[in-house]
Parts: C-alpha cells; structure tokens; sequence
C-alpha cells in the first residue's frame, strides 16, 4: 500500500499557494517571512525591499495576534489553518510541510537551553505547547492542547498534559497478507495457493 501522506524530507510548496483575492491571514504571513528571507538573502541590493517585507510580516502578525519571527526557520509546504495566537520562539527549527493550528506555542523552557525541533510532515492541534530543547519526529501528531516536554518518535501521536505519548500501531503479518492479497488477481492467489499446497505434500504437512 503506498503512502499518502506529504513527504517529510522534500518541500510540496503548492501547499502555501493562494489565489490574489483569496482571504488567507495565514497564507499571507507565510508568504511576507518567505519574501522577506528571499530578499535578505541579496544583502544590502535587497535591503529596501527586505524593510517592505519586514513592514508586511510585522502588519499580518498584528492582524493575526501571533508572533511569528521573521527570521524563523520554517520549512516549504507550511500551513497555518487558523492563524491566530500562535507564537514561535527565533530558534525554533520547523520541518517541510508541517500544518500549525492556532493558539500553539513553539518556544523555550524556563532556564533550560534549546528551543524544539520540528520534524517533517507534522500536524500540531489548537493550543498545543512544545517547550524547550526537545525533537519533534517526522509525521508525528501533537493534540489539541497538549502540553509537549519530551521528544516525540517519528510517527508517535502527543497528547494529554503533560503529553503522554501513543507509539504508531504496528502492522501485523496478517495486515500485510490482507494488503498483498487484495492488490492480486483471482489468477495470481489462485497460483499461490496451489504452490503451496504441493510443497505442503512434498513435505508431508
């Protein structure tokens, strides 16, 4: 069975695609940090157009009550759905088609060093608190309003305060059976079957 989801290593930048007279707050924050670091990147050819940008960030901030730095590493392919209250702290690191949901805070710990890490392809619930030096796995899943203090294995669900987390379901070899067998002509398992019942009485099972 292939896989669906988005893909954790490689940025799907159509996901921040949005038409000229669409009213997306969270697709147009998005769009002024992009602008912004683009034209940063030029040096000083860049800087009247890096101070426009900057004016655009801090405006969709404000209208959108959140705060998200301008210098923020955030991967292609990012999503705010609602964007509002959400709060990143500047060192946070945030993977390639991750989806942030509103009121979710991104930041540090007390005195304690590190801001998180954000994996691939990672969705994070409404009100959401990810705090401090820890590692966020690819396609891991953060509930709504958990309160995150620990690393969370690639794929692992976060939920609870603090989060407790819930470890991906392991297929099973009878899963896998069903799988290969519903992708197979009538034909193909009908093969299968007969090969094994005659090496069945070559064994004498």
């Amino acid at each position: 069975m292939m896989d669906s989801r988005p893909c954790a290593r490689e940025a799907d930048w159509s996901r921040e695609r949005i038409g000229w007279l669409r009213w997306s707050p969270g697709g147009r924050l998005v769009r002024a940090i992009r602008s912004y670091q683009r034209w940063r990147a030029w040096g000083v050819w860049g800087t009247p157009l890096r101070w426009m940008a900057a004016v655009r960030v801090r405006l969709w901030n404000m209208l959108c009550g959140c705060d998200v730095p301008p210098d923020a590493q955030l991967g292609g392919g990012l999503i705010f759905p609602h964007a509002n209250g959400i709060i990143l702290h500047p060192n946070v690191q945030v993977g390639v088609n991750c989806m942030i949901f509103q009121q979710v805070t991104i930041g540090i710990r007390g005195s304690e060093p590190g801001a998180p890490r954000i994996g691939g392809h990672v969705d994070i619930g409404a009100g959401a608190k990810i705090l401090g030096g820890i590692v966020i796995g690819d396609h891991a899943q953060i509930g709504a309003n958990a309160v995150v203090l620990t690393d969370v294995p690639a794929g692992a669900t976060a939920v609870g305060v603090p989060a407790r987390i819930i470890l991906p379901k392991r297929v099973s070899v009878i899963e896998i059976t069903n799988t290969m067998t519903a992708a197979m002509s009538d034909r193909g398992i009908q093969e299968i079957l007969n090969a094994a019942q005659e090496a069945g009485e070559r064994m004498g099972v």
